[in-house]
């Protein structure tokens, strides 16, 4: 059978071809080739059938091998010649311990020999790379390396001896000196071995479908309704404060003392000539005061801190130098200082009067201002009044001219009156054409509510007809079945794949990790923060000392000023402040003077409106009753005639 082997071989590789997976099926196809090679020995067929059949049944995993293979060689290869590279690798990988490597030699030998060389030397090749990686995808690495790779690799010096055999070939053009023919000779009947059974193929793993991931807009309430609320904190929060500086400042124009802005004003330039006398803090005498204060008066961070100890520092230094420079022999500026001192003063009551200056101004042209406002005030009362009186006249006028009218109109009511006595012949005639009209109406409006009627039916029954199917179909039960369990793995054929359990436990240990190391940054930090926190400690000592000694300074320099407070604080009183002073007060007079006449007018003013209060309310209840009389006539005619035709 040995010798039969490569007829046999291309046999299938022709029976192969025919075969097509989209329009064939596997068993159907095997039983109609069946029955083609009847004709065939048992062996022989079954041979056959079991090549075709198992290079169908592992199409995904040959494909692999020759994909790969005819994109590097397809330029030399055609695709007629698909068919035995399959069938090949199949013998290869499946069948090459049961046919044995005689056969599978005497079956490539007799195929052709450059392409089963180059095909076998790529197989064998990347047998243990990428191949194994790509079946590893497919089925479990465990299986793969034990049932496929290993038999191939046991067969591996064979197969370099048979390489080597086709490569000579290759090399002296193909010509074969065929041995001579030995004579057959006749042995006895053995029976054939029956075929072990094949090892039952591994399920393929299901892939599950990727579920769609939740949007993160499921889980996220809309900005644009926070957004609104702190636009409403803030406005909300914006107009109190606009509120209450308007009820501050409401009234300060007419404050008579000095403005906030003049108090600032003042307080501010004192601070500065104090800040420029700072120098003098170095020739006081005595030590510091041992009273030693409880907490810091001004609350500092860890900045403020260092740069206040590092400004104390460079002081120290200064005065140090500024002693040794004293000991060698170096003088002190005392009487430039003091003149500097004594100027400053001067400069700075010119400024005072200067300010009380502008203020009494401020003061003089709200003043005037005011007194403007009263007299146009008066101005408009009289012109106002002009057109009181004018309006008056006017409304005398009107009234006059108003019962005239109706004077005329009575006379024309009555001749209507009389002019319609006998139209008892036109009112029933009007009557009629009424009477007809109605029924005609009456008539039109029964036939449209009659459809109305109708189409609201068709359309009420349709409504109900839809809302019973729709209950049908929620009444049916909703079976659901779920069964889970948490040492399996899903199944997505992923290297790392977990199991629900296996994913916890990791977990579990992953956030023991953290929070040990957590930990460990935490101590960390609290050691380097109690550091931090002494030097800050020793900083603000310093810090209070200094601070102690600035404060005894402070009360020196206090005590200095205290003889010569009564002259800042009295503004210099000279000619051009008394005058502005006598200009206020006469303006303040004036305006008193023109408030009083103010009130006088107003009380006269209202004794004339109610006095014109009472002349409108008899003419109005004259125009009333003339207003009855009308109406009253108007119902007498209507009874007399009510369907008068014009």
């Amino acid at each position: 059978m040995a010798t039969s082997y490569g007829s046999l071989a291309k046999e299938a590789i022709e029976l192969l071809d025919k075969f097509s997976a989209g329009r064939h099926c596997l068993d159907d196809f095997i039983e109609d080739a069946s029955k083609d090679l009847q004709k065939i020995d048992t062996e022989h067929k079954k041979f056959i059938l079991d090549a075709v059949s198992g290079s169908v049944e592992h199409k995904k995993l040959l494909d692999v091998v020759i994909n790969v293979f005819y994109g590097k060689n397809g330029r030399c290869l055609s695709r007629g010649d698909r068919s035995q590279f399959v069938i090949i690798c199949y013998l290869a990988t499946f069948d090459l311990d049961e046919i044995g490597f005689q056969s599978f030699s005497n079956i490539v030998k007799s195929l052709d020999i450059k392409k089963m060389h180059t095909f076998l030397t790529f197989f064998f090749t990347n047998l243990t790379t990428w191949i194994q990686e790509e079946w590893n995808k497919i089925y479990d690495a465990a299986y793969v390396d034990k049932h496929w790779i290993a038999p191939l690799l046991k067969w591996r010096p064979e197969i370099n001896i048979l390489l080597d055999q086709l490569a000579l070939k290759i090399s002296s053009g193909g010509q074969i000196k065929k041995a001579p023919a030995k004579t057959t000779e006749p042995q006895e009947f053995s029976l054939t071995k029956p075929k072990p059974l094949a090892l039952p193929l591994p399920e393929l793993i299901p892939q599950q479908e990727k579920c769609k991931p939740v949007p993160n807009s499921t889980y996220r309430a809309p900005k644009e309704m926070q957004m609104i609320e702190e636009i409403k904190k803030k406005n909300h929060q914006k107009t109190e404060e606009l509120l209450y500086e308007a009820n501050m400042k409401q009234f300060r124009c007419g404050n008579p003392q000095k403005s906030e802005h003049t108090k600032k004003v003042m307080s501010q330039i004192k601070e500065d000539f104090d800040s420029k006398l700072k120098f003098n803090s170095c020739h006081s005498s005595g030590p510091p005061s041992s009273k030693k204060s409880n907490s810091w008066p001004i609350k500092l961070n860890s900045a403020a801190i260092l740069r206040q100890g590092a400004l104390y520092d460079r002081q120290v230094e200064e005065e140090l130098q500024r002693v040794e420079r004293l000991v060698e022999g170096a003088r002190e500026p005392s009487s430039f200082l003091q003149w500097q001192k004594e100027m400053r003063e001067k400069d700075l009551q010119d400024e005072l009067a200067a300010i009380e200056r502008r203020r009494l101004e401020g003061r003089i042209s709200y003043e005037e201002a005011a007194l403007a406002r009263t007299r146009l005030m008066e101005r408009n009362q009289k012109t106002a009044q002009l057109k009181k009186e004018e309006t008056a006249e006017l409304m005398l006028r009107y009234a006059e001219k108003r019962l005239q009218e109706e004077k005329e109109m009575r006379d024309l009511v009555q001749q209507v009156a009389e002019g319609h006595k006998n139209s008892k012949a036109a009112k029933e005639r009007l009557q009629k054409y009424k009477q007809s009209i109605v029924k005609e109406v009456s008539e039109q409006s029964r036939e449209l509510l009659r459809q109305a009627l109708e189409e609201a039916q068709a359309e009420l029954s349709r409504r109900f007809e839809i809302i019973r199917e729709i209950r049908a179909i929620e009444s049916l039960p909703h079976i659901r079945v779920k069964n889970f369990d948490d040492t399996q793995t899903a199944g997505h054929e992923l290297l790392g794949e977990m199991s629900l359990c296996e994913l916890r436990e990791r977990l579990a240990l992953l956030k023991e990790a953290q929070q040990a190391e957590q930990q460990e940054k935490r101590e960390q930090i609290l050691e380097e923060k109690l550091n931090k926190k002494q030097m800050l400690l020793d900083q603000l000592d310093t810090i209070d000392l200094h601070s102690r000694a600035l404060a005894q300074a402070a009360a020196i320099r206090k005590e200095e000023r205290r003889s010569s407070l009564g002259i800042r604080q009295t503004v210099p009183q000279d000619e051009t402040v008394l005058a502005l002073q006598r200009k206020l007060e006469e303006k303040q007079q004036e305006r008193q003077r023109l408030k009083q006449i103010e009130s006088k007018r107003a009380k006269t003013s209202e004794q004339t409106a109610a006095h014109s209060v009472r002349n409108t309310e008899t003419q109005n209840r004259k125009e009333k009753s003339w207003e009855e009389l009308e109406l009253s006539l108007e119902r007498h005619i209507q009874k007399e005639t009510p369907y008068v035709v014009l």
